[in-house]
């Protein structure tokens, strides 16, 4: 894609490239790179670093802690971080609650949040979905009753990424039922330190267990966590979710992750053909490159558009639908170039710090679970059917 990109513009991305080659760990930029897992230090490592230099949360008003980027910047900024395989924010606590507490918070909760979220002292993960609500979230049945000061919550939560590692939660819990389901909804924020709460692991198709059941028994939460009002949460959630969604895109990584099936189908494994030369395969890379083209100009709408202050809105599911999709087709093209390198599960081998051998070259081990993992985009932050529906109704008016 060509921007027309001004003189100051050319001095920032060389500032963002100077940032990223003195801080960025290179052990964790080669692991990203080939697929492999990294920890939480390794990602909040990174975190704190943008939050020294200011850099943390460019989605914010700057008047909270934003760079106060304009589109290009914010896009360079991107650009070189998927370029340089940086790990990604964290996106509950600066993407999603972040904004919300600016828009709905109170003066005491942004002065008590706000800043913690900037330094990566406090993680964040979303309590949104329930067995039984998913697409149909309004439909949960997590209950939050008034007890004096405090409200009594219980209930369950599922699908909760990085849960074992957050020391807050945002939830969506019912505290009205005689009215529509989404007219008993409240957003409030719970401690993750709490008497009641409980964290258990799910383990996923690729074998980790970054999602979690999170169960809350008789959980006590003071009444000023609530946010917005009472009964009001639903209005919260719908705002987050655009949040949520625009995130989800990832167009500056798709662009990494492509250049590397490129890279792999040039190679001749074996004394075979190189698969630049199979049309077929080039003919589905080649489609893969076009769809990400057109959204990274969709992409760049929305960001122009946040620049300006107005939040996402149909846009957003036309970014969770298409990003989604190209990311399981980038999984797909790289499983199948990696050939039968892609077979062996070798779990342990991908382990940072691990002596066990590795069967085939490095980036094969990771293509089968980052395939796997990947099947669940489509799902979370709202499924495709669901934004399908969403985009009749607001684009199409049906």
């Amino acid at each position: 894609m060509n921007l027309d990109f001004s003189n100051k513009d050319q001095i920032f991305r060389e500032e963002v490239k100077s940032f990223i080659e003195d801080n960025l760990n290179k052990e964790t930029a080669r692991r990203i790179g080939e697929g492999l897992p990294i920890s939480k230090e390794d990602t909040q490592e990174w975190q704190i670093k943008l939050s020294n230099k200011g850099w943390m949360a460019p989605n914010w008003p700057k008047e909270y802690g934003g760079t106060g980027w304009s589109l290009t910047q914010r896009y360079i900024f991107d650009e070189e971080c998927g370029a340089a395989s940086t790990p990604r924010t964290i996106p509950f606590g600066v993407t999603m609650v972040g904004p919300v507490i600016i828009k709905y918070g109170t003066e005491e909760q942004k002065k008590k949040y706000l800043p913690k979220i900037l330094s990566s002292d406090q993680w964040w993960c979303q309590g949104y979905s329930e067995p039984g609500s998913g697409s149909d979230l309004a439909s949960l049945s997590t209950k939050a009753i008034k007890d004096g000061n405090c409200y009594i919550i219980n209930g369950t939560k599922t699908w909760t990424s990085l849960a074992h590692h957050a020391d807050m939660m945002f939830v969506l819990v019912r505290t009205r039922s005689d009215c529509k389901p989404q007219e008993g909804i409240s957003f409030i924020l719970i401690d993750m330190k709490s008497e009641g709460i409980s964290v258990n692991p799910i383990v996923t198709l690729d074998g980790s267990s970054e999602i979690n059941m999170v169960y809350l028994e008789n959980v006590k939460v003071p009444l000023e966590n609530l946010i917005h009002e009472e009964n009001k949460g639903w209005t919260v959630a719908k705002y987050l979710l655009g949040h949520e969604r625009v995130s989800i895109a990832e167009v500056a990584r798709s662009k990494k992750a492509l250049s590397r099936v490129k890279e792999i189908a040039r190679l001749n494994l074996d004394g075979g053909r190189s698969l630049t030369k199979n049309d077929r395969f080039m003919d589905k890379l080649i489609k893969c490159e076009v769809k990400l083209q057109a959204l990274e100009y969709a992409e760049l709408k929305v960001i122009s558009d946040a620049v300006k202050g107005n939040p996402p809105g149909a846009e957003a599911s036309i970014l969770k639908i298409r990003g989604s999709e190209i990311q399981q087709q980038i999984t797909e093209l790289t499983l199948e170039a990696s050939g039968y390198y892609a077979y062996p599960y070798q779990m342990k081998s991908m382990e940072k710090g691990s002596n066990e051998p590795i069967v085939g070259p490095s980036w094969g081990i990771s293509s089968a679970p980052k395939y796997f993992n990947t099947r669940k985009t489509t799902i979370y932050g709202g499924s495709n059917e669901i934004q399908k529906n969403i985009l009749a109704k607001m684009v199409l008016g049906l």
